[in-house]
């Protein structure tokens, strides 16, 4: 991947009246990279990406494609295409038609634009369904669709809105993986917004977290899992547990923790036990902290309440009951510091 900023945020914000959408965030995206936009919802994420696509008009900073302002052109004038999260497919035009309409808006001869169109249904495997309306398609073929439409007119960047939230989970991994050979085959930048950690890590070269629209971390996939820089990172990425040390917070993989009957460490009680075929989750509590009736409510873990991923076999070798009293520790090693 080349080194040279193929996109760059600049201060970029949006108001809507007195709720702050995006914050004043900066950002630089390779040429070439695949980068996801992640947090949960309200964070965002899809006014950022809307603000890229012109559909939305920032109140302050800038957005820069291969060195040229584009802030205030027309979605069709930016070298983008998005990519919507409900494919907004014409449900009286045919798949071709479909795929060409750009083009056609843009008076390209009938020849040269199905010519296009039919090279694009051959990338995501749909030529056989060229003559066929969207209602006649699955979902994840309808996904295909406005795929290639977005490619149509030859974007720089191309912007995906949650394209894999509507699918089953079965289809979604399967389009994920398309995904990744289209971005590999394309060569152009991807800009995807998602909620799923799991999606993000398994596409994103850039993974940028976000949260009460600021960015919280930015890098790629394994610097954020291995050493997320806060809480927020550490407890959204999951698979870490953040515990409080007298020298601050730490965040250790669940991975790492270790239980056991006897030895040293933090005193802690089996809440409860998910068998998950490779690994066996193990939710712990600290000793003598009655858990409140209200915590299930609550959007995040309780400050005292960890998780230990043991494999199938560790943990058949020696199982655990909820109620039993254990000691749970860590390498120090294994506990990174979280920024405050």
């Amino acid at each position: 991947m080349s080194a040279r900023t193929d996109l760059e945020l600049v201060s970029l914000a949006k108001h809507f009246g007195d709720a702050v959408a995006v914050a004043g965030i900066d950002l630089k995206i390779a040429s070439g990279s695949y980068c996801c936009l992640l947090g949960p919802s309200g964070c965002g994420k899809t006014s950022t990406l809307r603000m890229i696509a012109g559909h939305e008009t920032p109140t302050a900073g800038h957005v820069v494609l291969a060195g040229r302002e584009i802030t205030h052109l027309s979605p069709a004038e930016r070298g983008t295409a998005m990519m919507f999260q409900s494919y907004a497919l014409f449900p009286h035009l045919t798949v071709l038609d479909n795929v060409a309409f750009s083009a056609r808006m843009k008076g390209v001869a009938r020849a040269e634009r199905e010519a296009r169109a039919r090279e694009l249904l051959e990338l995501v495997a749909m030529t056989p369904y060229a003559a066929r309306l969207p209602a006649a398609l699955s979902g994840g073929q309808q996904q295909r669709v406005a795929l290639a439409r977005a490619l149509m007119m030859r974007p720089r960047v191309l912007l995906l809105d949650e394209p894999l939230s509507a699918l089953d989970p079965f289809l979604r991994l399967k389009m994920r993986a398309e995904l990744k050979r289209w971005h590999q085959e394309l060569g152009m930048s991807f800009v995807h917004v998602t909620h799923s950690q799991e999606e993000a890590m398994a596409l994103a070269d850039l993974v940028v977290v976000m949260n009460h629209g600021r960015i919280e971390q930015a890098g790629s996939a394994r610097e954020v899992f291995e050493r997320p820089r806060t809480e927020f990172v550490a407890r959204f990425i999951g698979a870490h547990n953040v515990i409080e040390t007298p020298a601050g917070k730490v965040a250790v993989r669940s991975d790492r923790v270790r239980l056991g009957f006897d030895g040293e460490g933090v005193p802690v009680t089996v809440q409860a036990i998910e068998y998950q075929g490779a690994q066996v989750q193990v939710h712990v509590q600290a000793l003598g902290e009655p858990r409140a009736a209200d915590d299930a409510a609550d959007d995040e873990a309780p400050v005292h309440t960890w998780t230990a991923a043991l494999s199938d076999a560790d943990f058949h070798a020696r199982p655990f009951e909820p109620g039993q009293r254990l000691a749970m520790r860590w390498p120090e090693a294994e506990a990174h510091a979280l920024e405050a």
